[in-house]
């Protein structure tokens, strides 16, 4: 399977924050927006990634996070030039894809959860046709909206509707196999000019092979479309990662535990960070083996022969 994140889009309701940069670049705490995406990619085993963005914005992803060769992944980059749909992103990433299935996920979108690795790793090995991913949201008219019979099943999609049938909400994750790519060439541009991933997922639905993986109590979405959301998801983490100790969204942890990464070349990784960033990556490694600087008074400077990736 291939991975597409789309991080296109200008974000005017997030300026003047964005006034010069990319949205998906502003942090989320301590790390950058995009990391958040990208670790759900990675850890559905995908390891063959495009980055779509605007003209202005590429240049800022390719130096944060270059080809992806230093997380064991390989990162490619396309533009949109303007912001004309969800379901564009499987034109621009036609090649990418080439006749692989593919994920595309939104670069605003955070996702936190108990295994959810594994649910990913079997929402792929299982794929037949189009895995969306849904949410209850306690308000459902702003969002696509996933309709269930009694058995839970998917049986209706609405985008934003005035009389939510559920108040389950279909999130920024997404999952098809290679006929999603014919689909979109033959969309039709809705009423406000845009491909719409509602449509094709509607076109999956009408043929039976649209299913819905419901991330209930225990996982948490949040999309980031505002400065109080933007707010809420740097809460989120940061309550949450001093608490348990633990890292969301930090994608070297995740190519070290996937195994796309080794303990030494993590290690490497672990020098170029500041701070408690790169102590935690250390630990994780094993900070007997390299120490950690919350264990020395003087800074560790890197290992000889260890430069930057």
């Amino acid at each position: 399977m291939k991975g597409i994140i789309l991080a296109g889009g200008s974000g005017t309701r997030l300026k003047p924050l964005t006034g010069v940069v990319s949205k998906q670049i502003l942090p989320v705490y301590n790390k950058p927006m995009i990391y958040y995406p990208l670790s759900v990619l990675m850890l559905a085993g995908i390891r063959d990634i495009l980055l779509i963005s605007a003209p202005g914005h590429l240049d800022m992803f390719r130096r944060l996070l270059g080809d992806g060769s230093s997380l064991g992944v390989r990162i490619d980059y396309a533009e949109q030039k303007e912001p004309n749909g969800i379901a564009e992103a499987f034109l621009l990433g036609a090649d990418h894809i080439g006749d692989d299935q593919v994920a595309l996920i939104l670069g605003d979108n955070v996702f936190h959860g108990y295994k959810f690795s594994d649910l990913l790793r079997r929402t792929v090995e299982q794929l037949d046709g189009c895995a969306l991913f849904g949410y209850p949201v306690q308000d459902p008219w702003r969002y696509g909206i996933a309709e269930l019979d009694a058995d839970r099943r998917l049986v209706g999609l609405a985008e934003k509707p005035g009389e939510p049938r559920s108040n389950i909400a279909v999130t920024g994750l997404y999952m098809y196999d290679n006929d999603v790519v014919r689909m979109a060439q033959d969309l039709v541009p809705s009423d406000r000019g845009e491909l719409e991933i509602t449509d094709i997922n509607r076109i999956y639905l009408e043929q039976g092979r649209a299913h819905l993986a419901e991330l209930g109590r225990g996982f948490v979405w949040l999309d980031m479309g505002t400065h109080d959301s933007l707010l809420e998801a740097g809460q989120y983490v940061q309550i949450l990662e001093q608490r348990q100790g633990v890292r969301i969204g930090c994608v070297e942890e995740v190519a070290y535990r996937k195994g796309f990464i080794d303990a030494e070349e993590c290690r490497l990784l672990a020098h170029e960070q500041a701070g408690e960033y790169g102590d935690y990556l250390l630990d994780l490694v094993g900070a007997d083996r390299v120490p950690s600087r919350r264990n020395h008074a003087e800074p560790f400077a890197t290992p000889t022969g260890a430069g930057p990736r």
